[in-house]
């Protein structure tokens, strides 16, 4: 791991990045705006692949970005390793649900793809979808930071396998320490925030988690009260 300093997303896989005096090219490991984060001048932290390059075409990819006293994790891929993490140990429980003996990832349910199928000891089956959370506005955590129609699609989706009888989730993973509650983004997109107020009023489960943060990685941590 590297420290730098941000300058500039020429587009939104690209982040020009200073390290040690010198401009280099970082691939961003999350395609979302994240303008209240990638301001120049702000401290980032870069993965460094010089002795495993293979086919990358860049040396370093941008995973964390100092904000205030926060460490915000960047990595789009990062809330489902941890949430698959804490499933699998037993340390993120799904009411309604006992010791799960089944976790599979990347499971189709109509139209979507969700990204977790679970089932318990009693064979009850669930269908679980994760959310990462990089946007904070005075200590509240809110999602998404742009429009989400294929958020919406799956929210809906899931409203349909609690009615088939299926238990059904959203997990919103905190990249970060230092927020009170979870809202969604009404401001950014009304419908995506509707439709978790549907999908709750008709079974789905609306969960939220922070994360402990490090420079390298992070930890699925606390339970968040989610404000709908």
């Amino acid at each position: 791991m590297c420290k730098g300093k941000f300058i500039g997303r020429p587009n939104r896989f690209i982040a020009e990045v200073e390290i040690d005096g010198r401009t280099v090219r970082a691939h961003v490991k999350n395609t979302g705006r994240c303008q209240e984060l990638l301001v120049p001048g702000t401290e980032v932290w870069l993965e460094d692949f010089a002795e495993r390059m293979g086919n990358r075409k860049l040396r370093y990819a941008l995973i964390g970005v100092q904000k205030g006293d926060l460490l915000v994790n960047m990595d789009s891929q990062a809330p489902n390793k941890v949430c698959e993490e804490a499933l699998i140990s037993g340390a993120l429980n799904l009411p309604g649900m006992e010791k799960l003996v089944k976790v599979q990832r990347e499971k189709t349910f109509g139209r979507s793809r969700f990204d977790f199928y679970v089932e318990d000891i009693h064979c009850r089956g669930g269908w679980l979808e994760v959310k990462g959370v990089t946007l904070e506005e005075d200590g509240v955590a809110r999602f998404p930071d742009a429009p989400t129609e294929r958020g919406v699609k799956h929210v809906l989706e899931l409203t349909q396998a609690a009615a088939q009888g299926y238990q059904a989730y959203v997990l919103f993973v905190i990249q970060m320490k230092g927020v009170s509650r979870f809202e969604p983004n009404d401001r950014t997109h009304r419908a995506f925030g509707d439709a978790l107020r549907q999908a709750r009023a008709k079974g789905v489960c609306i969960m939220a988690r922070d994360c402990q943060v490090w420079t390298d990685g992070m930890t699925l941590d606390e339970a968040i009260p989610v404000y709908l």
